[in-house]
């Protein structure tokens, strides 16, 4: 069976060469006998897959000395809960800007242990852009200001951050990780599941600044506190042992290419092919506003939702498969990660404007 373009907003689709690499070390991790899905997380063979993971981020990401990176579980989901046990507990303030549903939904956690204030919102343009922020209204005492970065659900991102001053600034980077360069010294707290762009689900990987560790609450689930796992070198309990070998795998791929420049550019002209033929069609619709477009989540629709199903479901035919929108916004959606091929993204444009050509 040939394989399709799969354009899953996550778990999404792995670069074919590390998918192949991993088949070919399933039954024997070089010479071990065995299978990283078997072997111990404490043994001698493993200690080079996680560590070599940890500096692999590093070394890609130009993460500075005084972070540490943290492998955890649980998803970002998880993290909403432990970012305020673990940071809001100073002021007991934490400032939001609500540009999607999984901002949305780290707000309403963090409600359930102090003042979460939501700074600005696009809500009621159903998130269609990311909304403009007045920083004489941020909290100066806050503990943390959290973003999402890009929003998965509805094809947007943050092209500048926002100048919050002291108080350290949280991304969720789920969806937009090792996309593209990052200054990491900008944020106190970069976090993210792994399974857009990163490795199969299971992975979390945080990236904390370590000045901001060791205030977690007392009511802090041991599991849940960054600073106990970064103390534990992210093996305090047994870890996600098979994704952090694919993410080893999937940051030597990026190394190899040429790292997060080369990814940028990558990135950049996939999404210029969908959003140049998205601009000029008659028939489908790109809600987001340009300046506020996704490299990542590219977001479209027609007029009507019986041609969406149908959409949908010939490309699915003609081997475009994930390409159906979010529940909650219907339309589709073509999540067009690193490990997208360019050839792909071309094969499926083409597809549209065939479709476009049919349906007029």
């Amino acid at each position: 069976m040939s394989r399709v373009y799969n354009f899953s907003a996550g778990p999404s689709m792995l670069p074919e060469s590390v998918l192949n690499q991993a088949a070919a070390e399933m039954l024997d991790y070089q010479g071990s006998g065995q299978s990283v899905m078997e072997m111990s997380h404490r043994s001698k063979v493993y200690e080079p897959i996680i560590y070599g993971a940890m500096d692999l981020f590093r070394e890609i990401m130009n993460i500075p000395d005084n972070y540490k990176v943290i492998f955890v579980q649980g998803g970002a989901s998880t993290q909403f809960a432990a970012i305020p046990l673990n940071f809001m507990n100073g002021s007991g303030k934490a400032d939001f800007i609500l540009s999607g549903q999984f901002s949305s939904r780290a707000y309403k956690e963090a409600q359930k242990y102090g003042e979460a204030i939501a700074v600005a919102s696009s809500k009621d343009d159903v998130f269609c852009h990311i909304p403009d922020w007045d920083e004489s209204k941020f909290t100066p005492d806050a503990d943390y200001f959290h973003i999402c970065m890009n929003n998965t659900i509805y094809g947007t991102r943050f092209t500048k951050l926002p100048e919050t001053g002291k108080v350290p600034l949280i991304a969720d980077v789920s969806s937009c990780f090792l996309s593209e360069p990052l200054d990491v010294s900008k944020f106190g707290v970069l976090y993210g599941g792994a399974q857009k762009n990163i490795a199969p689900a299971g992975l979390t990987v945080v990236i904390a600044r370590e000045d901001l560790l060791g205030n977690a609450r007392d009511i802090t689930p041991t599991m849940l506190d960054y600073k106990v796992m970064a103390d534990n070198d992210s093996m305090y309990n047994t870890p996600p042992c098979y994704s952090i070998y694919m993410c080893k795998l999937v940051l030597e791929w990026i190394k190899s290419l040429g790292g997060l420049e080369v990814m940028k550019e990558r990135n950049e002209k996939k999404a210029a092919v969908l959003y140049d033929y998205l601009d000029k069609s008659e028939l489908f619709i790109a809600p987001v506003l340009p300046r506020d477009r996704s490299m990542m989540n590219v977001t479209f629709k027609t007029a009507d939702d019986e041609l969406n199903k149908k959409f949908v479901a010939e490309a699915a035919a003609a081997g475009f498969v994930n390409l159906k929108g979010h529940r909650s916004v219907g339309g589709m959606r073509a999540s067009i990660y690193n490990a997208m091929p360019i050839e792909g993204v071309e094969k499926l444009a083409q597809f549209m404007e065939d479709f476009e050509k049919k349906n007029k």
